[in-house]
């Protein structure tokens, strides 16, 4: 029984991810477990695993689609299975040769479009779907040379675009001279011409070009966000921190006997900071144009490095939490940071941010808030 894969709902405020990778493609077998494809919030990024074995019968949108939660994504059944009543409203995902008649203007950003097959030689040939060709035509870009991402080989335009961003983009004239893919045009804008091609400019790359993900785009732009609509101001002092570098070092030779977590100087900051700012409300506080929201627990923002950015998920209730429990529920926290598993959910509602830079050697910087 063929059986639709949706879309999840990560978190109350998501109305849409994107997909960002496809583990498997059309006509693949698939396990129970199995990783179909991997998704993106504006937050964070997670794994759909298949929750039953078969056939991939199809796939509904490409990657770098933004797809409205709750929205069939792809169709997992036994080969020969009728899927129509599976397709994704509002779209134009043509099956079986059926097209329907869609007006240019109206063409949504989910598409997965009819294969044109072009020859490049007797033996080779190209799949790109006509929305990448008519992008490519556009631009004067060659697209034998885009490398293709799209299921079953296909060339889509994001993959156009990735050429014209790597700045691969052609005269006319110099569409069918093209002997090289690693050339330096000498054009308007960068383009390779004719006279390049003739002269074998082949230059080595001088640097490595890594695509943003999507999570970090929207860092990016938060933080300059941070940064263009708050006050930065930095005040520095310094304290006495022998008492509590004594404390951990008694904590940590005893943790095991008392049943104690690993506790860091950083849950003892946590901890001491957490009954500190109920008596300075006024800091405990969301600023808005026409008013402040004081709030009457702390709930923590914990800053933490990720090889996917910078992400912040809050640690609720820290004043009324033991100093081993913010311990450990911290670690989690910045485990399943690190792990992508973090929800949406647990990145928001922060009332104060914590961020400690003094195992980096830091002493001083100026935050900004993500």
């Amino acid at each position: 029984m063929a059986t639709p894969i949706i879309m999840p709902k990560q978190g109350q405020s998501v109305e849409s991810c994107i997909i960002s990778k496809w583990y498997k493609k059309k006509g693949d077998t698939v396990n129970i477990g199995d990783v179909l494809f991997n998704y993106e919030t504006d937050k964070a990024s997670f794994d759909e695993e298949a929750k039953v074995s078969g056939t991939v019968l199809e796939i509904f949108f490409n990657e770098g689609d933004d797809v409205p939660v709750f929205t069939n994504v792809c169709v997992i059944g036994t080969p020969g299975e009728n899927i129509d009543e599976f397709l994704p409203k509002d779209t134009n995902f043509i099956v079986s040769g059926k097209e329907e008649p869609v007006e240019e203007e109206k063409l949504p950003s989910i598409n997965i479009e009819s294969e044109k097959i072009l020859k490049k030689n007797e033996n080779d040939k190209i799949f790109i779907s006509p929305r990448a060709k008519k992008f490519a035509e556009k631009t004067g870009i060659d697209y034998t040379i885009a490398e293709p991402t799209g299921p079953d080989g296909r060339i889509i335009e994001q993959d156009i675009i990735a050429v014209q961003q790597g700045g691969k983009i052609l005269t006319s004239g110099a569409k069918d001279k093209l002997t090289g893919t690693n050339l330096e045009g000498t054009g308007l804008g960068g383009r390779i011409t004719t006279k390049d091609i003739d002269a074998g400019k082949i230059k080595d790359s001088e640097y490595e070009e890594i695509k943003h993900s999507n999570v970090r785009k929207v860092i990016a732009k938060e933080m300059f966000n941070s940064l263009s609509t708050t006050a930065q101001l930095t005040l520095h002092s310094s304290f006495d921190a022998t008492s509590a570098l004594e404390y951990r070092k008694n904590i940590k030779l005893n943790k095991d006997q008392l049943g104690l977590e690993n506790i860091t100087i950083n849950d003892i900051i946590l901890y001491a900071v957490s009954r500190t700012l109920i008596n300075h409300k006024s800091l405990n506080a969301n600023y808005f144009d026409d008013k402040m929201l004081i709030f009457n627990h702390t709930h923590f923002g914990i800053a933490v490095d990720t090889e996917h950015g910078l992400m912040v998920p809050t640690l609720f209730y820290a004043d009324l939490k033991s100093l081993n429990d913010i311990a450990r529920e911290s670690k989690i926290l910045a485990k399943k940071c690190q792990e992508r598993s973090i929800g949406p959910d647990e990145l928001n509602g922060a009332t104060f941010t914590i961020t400690n830079l003094g195992t980096l050697g830091v002493e001083m910087f100026t935050p900004v808030l993500n």
